[in-house]
């Protein structure tokens, strides 16, 4: 079975065949992800691309070896007037929001990349890059700046299908005296001496944005990458800048084989921003719902288009998740079986279509129904350690099953204001009450527990709990 991706720069969807290495011999598939520019605390946009790619990363890691690359852009003027406005250095703003980056996707079952590569580690291979785009006439100095060149580069505009002037005309291009032409953009600009700033030949300055994943690309993945993967927003100007640089510092050599871009994320129909004052960050979505059920509801639609994220989204998405853990929950045996289960091949079909997750999801809930359906206990745990071991390529259902029903609701519910023991001391008194035929009195804990959001579920096996 292959897997097939739609290609934006060719509009197309092809099959993916990794480069062919020594005697033939597959190399190890490269991607390549643009990461966090971390000034501030990621919101849920940032953390789409995060999910998604680590969905395709786990797919991919089936079946290749991968060497799997997200940046981390921590030198920005953004990150420059944070740290100005804090009174601290930019690595001090840095490091702290990459801390919470990383915690916000590590509560989403974002898994580490195998290489984060900081800009600030490559300072010294920016400048020989750009040194080498200036020698070969590709860029130019200008008043402290150096440019590229966009007019020596024929296939700029490739990526995004559009003429360079109607894409300058869309487009947020400063425009300088210093410049050639409008579109020519920056590789390398000076700093003033509260700026932060490295020597280089053309004075104390810093790099633009476009030149860092190029050169982190070429350090840790080669010159020709197998899948660069990031949001649409940065199709242009930022991939068409890199594809631009990168092809003309390395001889012409291609720099990416496939471009995949993730949808954006808008919010209650609204396109995301601050001064709608809209902006939903991921630390204060995880107190509202686990973050499983944010990533499932981020799965939820295909990556390639929009998201429109809702309360309601949210809520589904964990009743969803419910109904697929009460299934796990409810089936004894599978627990020995899922490390050796092959997945579904259905479910791994629509992945291979252009990680098409709606269909995957579907899929695990047709397993959920053959396992509850099953003609025996011992095919019921069979479905459901397929259904465990297909769920693990979208990162789901990693979590205990019981331990899920009892972990707390969403903040401010009603439930919440119950412990665990609190409610296994009700329980407990619910079940002597019927013990004692006291009916009205086991009515009674029921209905208390109904009312601050606990439902209770009697068995052969004694009562579970969930919040709901």
């Amino acid at each position: 079975m292959t897997i097939h991706l739609y290609n934006t720069l060719t509009r197309a969807k092809e099959a993916f065949v990794p480069r062919p290495h020594n005697g033939g011999d597959p190399a190890p598939v490269t991607m390549y992800v643009c990461g966090p520019t971390v000034y501030s605390a990621p919101h849920i946009g940032n953390a789409r691309p995060a999910v998604v790619f680590d969905t395709l990363a786990r797919l991919l890691r089936s079946r290749y070896t991968l060497i799997y690359a997200r940046n981390v852009t921590d030198v920005d003027d953004k990150i420059n007037a944070s740290a100005a406005t804090a009174g601290v250095d930019i690595s001090e703003i840095a490091a702290e929001n990459l801390l919470r980056y990383h915690d916000d996707m590590r509560a989403l079952g974002v898994l580490p990349p195998d290489l984060e590569p900081h800009a600030t580690d490559h300072i010294d291979l920016m400048i020989d890059m750009i040194g080498r785009l200036i020698a070969g006439g590709y860029a130019y100095e200008a008043s402290g700046h150096v440019l590229f060149r966009v007019s020596s580069f024929d296939a700029y505009g490739a990526l995004s299908k559009r003429d360079p002037r109607e894409l300058l005309a869309g487009a947020r291009v400063e425009v300088a005296a210093y410049k050639e032409a409008p579109g020519d953009f920056v590789l390398w600009k000076p700093s003033t001496p509260e700026l932060p700033g490295w020597e280089s030949p053309w004075g104390r300055g810093r790099p633009g944005w476009h030149i860092e994943c190029s050169v982190m690309a070429a350090k840790h993945l080669g010159r020709t990458i197998d899948i660069h993967g990031g949001g649409v927003d940065l199709i242009f100007p930022h991939h068409e800048n890199e594809i631009a640089q990168s092809t003309c510092a390395h001889g012409g050599e291609p720099f990416a084989r496939y471009w995949l871009h993730n949808g954006y994320v808008n919010v209650d129909h609204t396109k995301m921003s601050k001064s709608r004052g809209n902006i939903l960050l991921v630390r204060d979505l995880v107190k509202l719902a686990p973050g499983e059920a944010i990533r499932l509801a981020l799965l939820n639609a295909h990556y390639r288009q929009p998201l429109d994220w809702t309360q309601q989204a949210l809520t589904e998405a964990r009743r969803k998740l419910d109904r697929l853990y009460g299934t796990l929950r409810d089936i004894a045996g599978w627990q020995a079986l899922w490390p050796e289960a092959a997945p579904d091949e259905t479910f791994i079909a629509a992945l291979e279509d252009d990680l098409n997750t709606p269909k995957a999801l579907a899929a695990l809930f047709d397993l959920s129904r053959k396992a509850n359906r099953s003609a025996s206990a011992e095919q019921g745990a069979r479905v459901a350690a397929i259904l465990r071991a297909s769920a693990e390529f979208l990162g789901l259902l990693g979590a205990d099953p019981e331990q899920w029903f009892t972990q707390t609701g969403a903040e401010g519910s009603a439930g919440e204001e119950l412990d665990s023991d609190a409610i296994g001391q009700m329980i407990a008194q619910r079940k002597a009450a019927r013990a004692g035929k006291d009916f009205a009195t086991a009515d009674r804990i029921r209905d208390d527990l109904a009312a601050r959001g606990i439902q209770i579920e009697d068995g052969a096996d004694g009562t579970r709990w969930r919040r709901v």
